[in-house]
């Protein structure tokens, strides 16, 4: 088995799946797309629930991948194993309904074991299956199995609780002896046990059973295969690697963290664990920014920025000081650019990213050990041994702290850290994070009701919004297919139809169906794409509909126009705001309805004002250049030589639509759209906001909604012009000015007054010196504008030298200030104007604190000034 490198393996499995007649998907976002039961992307087959639930049927139903994947429920293992990764890539092979045991466990073997293939060593091999699972076993021994490689486990079998389910086969590859980590006799040495001498490396699983909410299994109308194989332990045994970090797809990174510390890889255990760490999280975080996520304090956000703290963590632990993670970005670009392109075409924006978050991070660093110092400190001042759980967790989640790092410093102190307790402060969170994001819709499977459809339906609305003659194919009503449909909801397919389905963010076209004598028949409701792709019509039925029969299908073209012009809006904005921004700029989603338009995109930073005039400038500048708009049907390959542009979210056919905006925007599109952007007449961005870690939100309008907004705002600016008392409208932005300067000088006039009243209100206040204890103190309520006038009294109470203690308080609206100075000298000889505070802030319902020789509180209770400053004096006088 000759050495090859990575890009060669996953290229020549999804060849080899390819030449089965599977289609090749490509790699998914990261950023799951119409699943909230994912925070990622975590498996190849994550991507394909929508086949195996019928939710959506296949062109072909033979699929193969190689899908990028992030998984962090063990992230602490990273570094410490051979095997455990944050990112990691998924090749597989999948069949939907189609081929099953045999031709999965023939394919498999014929893959490694033939010298076309993987040419791997057959003696090398073992397989593990499911007792019960005598079919498979049979098929093994078929391809050329030996017996004695084939071993029974009981728990063979791949279930997620409610869903489809199955037993699997395991394929292992024995490393050899000198991989053995146990004795010959321990019952973990074989195939399948935990050792690492016998490498699990694909996964090979039968669906064969529907697992019900009441427990039972019942068999699955259209069995289906599922197959993982992990593309870094495939490639350590072709790279003949101790680890997957000695392999193509990890040592450039860790070379060139080598770089940055001085330190060499393979020296010392314990730094090399930091090398892997580096070099995983590395490429976690380039992955996962490139596919829109950003640094945040939840959900996804929340992941990529507890990687970038942990990496830099473990790059402090090196010896590395200043910002390097960024720098490992175009590495991870160079290493996977064969079939990852666009992470070296967006590497400057991951990079941007990346240093910001570090350069942060590395600015709350101090803070962090300052905390653990004190940490340890209190901890040996109470003459214990352990760091508590708690105060474990508050430093790995405020300060991106780990615990393995926590426990390390703890032990040079020689404390331990209470582990037990931190797993339970980590549990409550996640229990947290899993209320916050609600009850989740397990995988299921769906009726085979519409999956079994296959009636062809044509959509002819780009061309047509009437049909005269369209016969109706299928009606659905309370769930079954009936013949005729009575009044009420029902669901109807038509081999040919105006109506545009709901996708791609524009929404579904409405209007009537009417039969042979003109009379209405049905209302259009919604119009959604049923799992073999045609158009299905949600209708209310006004008088029975019968199928075989021919009807007259009508959009409401008012309805539709103006969803065509929001529609080609979005694309203009779209490459408008990559024309300001920049080409990281990405939709991450959007909202086409007839009355306004709603763009999503991703953008790391605040959006201005003058950002925005420039995007509806832009976008203006189209519309009155009065663009032909093109709509042109090809195949995927052609279309990105056009230039198009296409969503990672979304899947694309054998055949694409592409719509040009003369060559200023070229995009993959089903929607419908104007023939000229003359048509949309004006645009107008009504709001701007953040939805999201580095998500953004645009809403606009345009042609009659845009005038009557700009008209709507024109009328409150004349009015308002006329409340200024502006000559012009045009001079309504002076006027204003004008009066802001006049309300300022007043302002300040008043401001002036009150001091000089607090002054001459204190005059009196300054002359009543007290005694209380060893300590002289002034201390009275006064009427002054707030805390502000105090801390002017306050000043001019130090300068006068008069008391050493001073104690005002005020009533401002329904609440109540209290101030306390204390003079330098009693300051150094002890005494806090903090601590005053709080004794005697209780009194008006509040809290406060401050500096040594000045302090001041907020409370709720005036009447509570008096008493607050006779326990002030008491206070004192205890001293």
């Amino acid at each position: 088995m000759e050495n090859k490198s990575s890009s060669k393996i996953r290229q020549m499995f999804l060849d080899f799946f390819q030449s089965k007649g599977h289609i090749i998907e490509p790699s998914a976002s990261l950023v799951p797309h119409d699943d909230p039961t994912l925070l990622w992307i975590n498996s190849g087959v994550a991507t394909m629930k929508k086949y195996f639930d019928g939710s959506v049927v296949p062109e072909v139903p033979r699929l193969t991948s190689s899908q990028k994947s992030i998984r962090t429920n063990d992230i602490e293992n990273v570094g410490h194993t051979a095997r455990h990764h944050t990112l990691f890539e998924m090749l597989g092979n999948f069949s939907v309904g189609d081929y099953f045991k045999e031709e999965a466990i023939t394919w498999a073997w014929e893959l490694l074991t033939s010298p076309k293939w993987f040419a791997m060593d057959p003696e090398k091999l073992f397989i593990t299956v499911y007792p019960k699972d005598t079919d498979a076993k049979k098929y093994w021994e078929s391809v050329g199995v030996p017996a004695d490689h084939i071993i029974a486990v009981e728990d063979n079998f791949w279930d997620i609780g409610e869903g489809p389910s199955g037993p699997d086969s395991e394929i292992f590859y024995d490393r050899g002896e000198s991989f053995n980590n146990l004795a010959d006799d321990d019952p973990e040495n074989y195939p399948g046990g935990e050792n690492e001498r016998y490498l699990e490396i694909w996964n090979i699983v039968f669906s064969q059973f529907n697992h019900k909410p009441d427990g039972s299994y019942e068999p699955l109308p259209h069995k289906n295969i599922d197959t993982g194989m992990g593309l870094e332990r495939v490639v350590s045994i072709f790279q003949n690697a101790p680890t997957n970090f000695e392999t193509d797809l990890f040592l450039p990174l860790i070379r060139k963290t080598e770089t940055f510390s001085g330190k060499t890889y393979n020296d010392d255990k314990e730094q090399d664990v930091a090398f892997k760490v580096i070099a995983d999280h590395a490429r976690a975080i380039t992955f996962a920014i490139g596919d829109g996520a950003l640094p945040s304090n939840e959900g996804r956000g929340y992941v990529i920025r507890r990687l970038i703290r942990r990496a830099v963590m473990y790059g402090q632990k090196l010896g590395i000081e200043k910002s390097f993670l960024y720098k490992l970005v175009p590495v991870v670009g160079e290493i996977m650019k064969s079939y990852y392109p666009e992470v070296l075409e967006q590497k400057d924006y991951i990079a941007k990213v990346v240093e910001s978050e570090e350069s942060r991070f590395n600015e709350t660093l101090n803070d962090g050990v300052h905390l653990l110092d004190q940490i340890i400190a209190k901890t040996k001042a109470a003459n214990e041994t352990k760091i508590s759980g708690a105060n474990a967790f508050k430093l790995f989640d405020t300060y991106g702290f780990p615990l393995d790092l926590t426990m390390e410093y703890a032990h040079d102190e020689g404390l331990e850290v209470d582990q037990d307790g931190f797993k339970t402060e980590m549990q409550q969170q996640k229990q947290r994070a899993r209320a916050a994001r609600g009850n989740r819709v397990s995988m299921g499977v769906q009726s085979d009701l519409l999956t079994n459809i296959k009636t062809p339906s044509r959509y002819v609305g780009y061309s047509e919004l009437n049909v005269e003659h369209s016969v109706l194919k299928d009606i659905i009503q309370n769930e079954k297919i009936v013949s005729a449909a009575e009044k009420g909801e029902a669901q109807l397919i038509f081999d040919i139809t105006p109506f545009y389905a709901e996708m791609g963010g524009q929404v579904a076209d409405k209007g009537t169906i009417t039969d042979e004598h003109g009379n209405v028949v049905a209302e259009v409701k919604d119009v959604q794409h049923a799992p073999n792709g045609q158009n299905l019509h949600t209708v209310k039925v006004l008088r029975p509909l019968e199928t075989e029969k021919t009807y007259a299908l009508k959009v409401d073209p008012h309805f539709h126009s103006k969803v065509e012009k929001n529609h080609t809006a979005t694309h203009l904005l779209d490459q408008a705001l990559r024309d300001v921004f920049g080409s990281h700029t990405k939709q991450a989603g959007s909202l086409v309805e007839p009355d306004y338009l709603r763009f999503d995109f991703t953008h790391f930073g605040q959006v201005t004002s003058a950002d925005l005039q420039k995007v509806e400038g832009i976008v203006n500048q189209k519309i009155f250049a009065e663009i032909p708009v093109k709509t042109v049907e090809t195949d995927i390959e052609s279309a990105k030589k056009l230039g198009a542009i296409a969503l990672f979210s979304e899947k694309y056919g054998k055949k694409v639509r592409v719509v040009s905006v003369g060559d200023y925007s070229v995009e993959f599109c089903g929607g419908d759209h104007v023939k000229n952007t003359n048509e949309l007449g004006l645009f107008k961005i009504v709001s701007e906001s953040g939805v999201g870690a580095g998500v953004r939100r645009i809403e606009a309008v345009t042609s009659a909604e845009a005038y009557e907004y700009l008209v709507s705002h024109d009328k409150l600016l004349r009015e308002t012009a006329q409340k200024v008392k502006a000559i012009q409208v045009k001079d309504t932005p002076n006027k204003v000015a004008q009066l802001q300067d006049s309300l300022k000088a007043m302002t300040q006039k008043v401001e002036n007054l009150e001091t000089k009243m607090a002054k001459q209100a204190a005059a009196n206040v300054f002359d009543n010196v007290k005694q209380a204890g060893q300590y002289s103190v002034i201390a009275d309520v006064i009427k002054v504008s707030g805390m502000a006038q105090l801390r002017d009294l306050a000043d001019d109470w130090k300068q006068r030298a008069i008391s050493d203690v001073l104690i005002l308080g005020t009533t401002v609206g329904e609440k109540a200030n209290l101030l306390v100075a204390v003079s330098d000298e009693k300051v150094k000889a002890g005494l806090k104007a903090g601590d005053l505070i709080k004794a005697i802030a209780k009194q008006i319902n509040g809290g406060g604190g401050g500096r040594p020789n000045l302090a001041q509180a907020g409370g709720s209770n005036p009447a509570g000034l008096k008493q607050a400053l006779v326990d002030g004096i008491d206070w004192l006088a205890e001293k």
